[in-house]
């Protein structure tokens, strides 16, 4: 993977840390979490928090996130969300278990977008965070890695066949991260001698008898084949009864599963299926662009080379049943889909999107949708048509068979609407963008 391709594929990863450690249930919560902050405050850099989320919003301050806390105080637990307002971008979360649990911190973090971390120094800076909350509190583990590597991590296992084990669920190694600090168990577990020997660009033994482990200088290029041979090695010398070879090659099928696919989607659906990757999650958005390049979708057929007459007897009362069936799908969803307002071939792709991401066929009552949505479609089809192509409507007494003619054909906008509203796949088949491009091709 060369470094363009890297940059293209980090664009919309981001850098995720998760941090476990006891907490001084006999501190008062300020002087408890005061080394958290200080380490916070002192390394984020770029990607400081400047708002505070609980029950209502603060500007960050130390006196905020206590204030936050207090009032997000359960009988069990506390917790609160830190934000940015601006690039780059922060979700994290902190949360504290009180007694009687056992005392915890826990602290989340997704910083966006993982390319702040292809230089040396922002890793740097993250690293001495890290080490400084690992030897302020009895860490119990913490791991930062890339989100799509996580996710990856959870369908090609480095260690197939034990992921589901009582013994793998408890102090046996998985996944060695760009960033771990391995508590005093399982560095017990391991062996200490053998952990602090592992090949990795920093291995330390913090004073609580946990130890930071980082595989390499920066976050960023952990899909390099570089970065995946250092992956492989340190894996198989702290999980010695695992094959190097086997480990590497699952290392590269991740590689490769996220290597950018360049869009070549069908030029009709292009504005559609541009955005259907972002729906899925990052490890998968490649496969999925790959998948949307091949599709090709069947050729329009809802058309006549002529038109039948029309064979209503109220020509005037008919259009306007249309017209408000047409305004009863914009009442219906003009918040979701703004747009729709406009009546132009991005409402339809607007209205395609909508109904792909919400699985309306799956999801709402059949009689409902023949009796009601379909229709309606049709009918808001029908009038853009009309609006923006120049259109004119030829009403029949059967739903279906009523039409626009656009130059020398007649489109059948109630029949494209049926046949697009019979399952999530026929919502891509029988697309509106499509049908709305096909008409305006033929418009002569």
């Amino acid at each position: 993977m060369n470094e363009n391709e890297t940059h293209e594929l980090i664009a919309d990863d981001r850098l995720r840390l998760s941090f476990e450690a006891t907490l001084d249930a006999q501190a008062g919560l300020d002087r408890a979490l005061e080394p958290f902050l200080d380490a916070l405050e002192a390394h984020a850099g770029s990607w400081m928090p400047d708002v505070v989320e609980g029950k209502r919003t603060y500007a960050y301050s130390r006196a905020f996130v206590l204030k936050a806390l207090e009032e997000k105080r359960g009988k069990k637990s506390m917790s609160i969300g830190l934000a940015r307002a601006n690039w780059p971008s922060l979700d994290m979360a902190l949360r504290l278990w009180l007694p009687p649990s056992a005392p915890k911190l826990y602290a989340w973090i997704s910083v966006h977008p993982l390319s702040l971390f292809r230089e040396i120094e922002p890793c740097r800076e993250f690293v001495e965070m890290v080490r400084a909350w690992a030897s302020n509190y009895p860490v119990t583990g913490a791991t930062a890695n890339s989100l799509a590597e996580d996710q990856l991590a959870e369908t090609l296992d480095l260690a197939r066949g034990d992921a589901n084990s009582e013994e793998a669920a408890g102090d046996r190694l998985h996944e060695v991260g760009w960033l771990n600090v391995f508590g005093p168990k399982l560095v017990e577990t391991v062996g200490r001698e053998r952990m602090l020997s592992t090949p990795a660009h920093l291995v330390e033994e913090l004073p609580n008898g946990s130890v930071l482990l980082v595989l390499r200088p920066t976050a960023a290029d952990f899909a390099s084949e570089e970065a995946r041979v250092a992956q492989a090695r340190a894996h198989v010398h702290l999980r010695p009864e695992l094959d190097f070879d086997t480990v590497l090659r699952t290392l590269r099928e991740r590689s490769a599963a996220l290597a950018p696919v360049e869009p070549r989607f069908h030029p009709d659906l292009a504005p559609l299926l541009s955005r259907l990757p972002f729906e899925f999650a990052i490890s998968e958005r490649q496969r999925k662009i790959a998948e949307l390049n091949a599709f090709r979708p069947p050729e329009p057929e809802e058309w006549l080379p002529a038109a039948l007459p029309a064979d209503v007897e109220n020509p005037e009362r008919v259009l306007s049943d249309y017209d408000d069936l047409s305004e009863g799908l914009v009442a219906a969803l003009h918040t979701k889909v703004p747009s729709i307002f406009d009546e132009t071939s991005e409402s339809l792709t607007d209205l395609d999107f909508y109904f792909w991401k919400e699985s309306f066929p799956k999801r709402y009552l059949r009689d409902l949708i023949d009796s009601h949505t379909a229709p309606a479609l049709g009918a808001y089809l029908g009038r853009t048509l009309v609006r923006r192509l120049g259109g004119t409507w030829v009403p029949r007494q059967k739903l279906e068979e009523s039409q626009v003619r656009v130059g020398k054909r007649v489109w059948l906008p109630f029949l494209r609407a049926r046949r697009y509203m019979q399952s999530c796949e026929a919502l891509l088949d029988y697309s509106l963008t499509q049908f709305f491009r096909e008409a305006e091709r033929h418009r002569g």
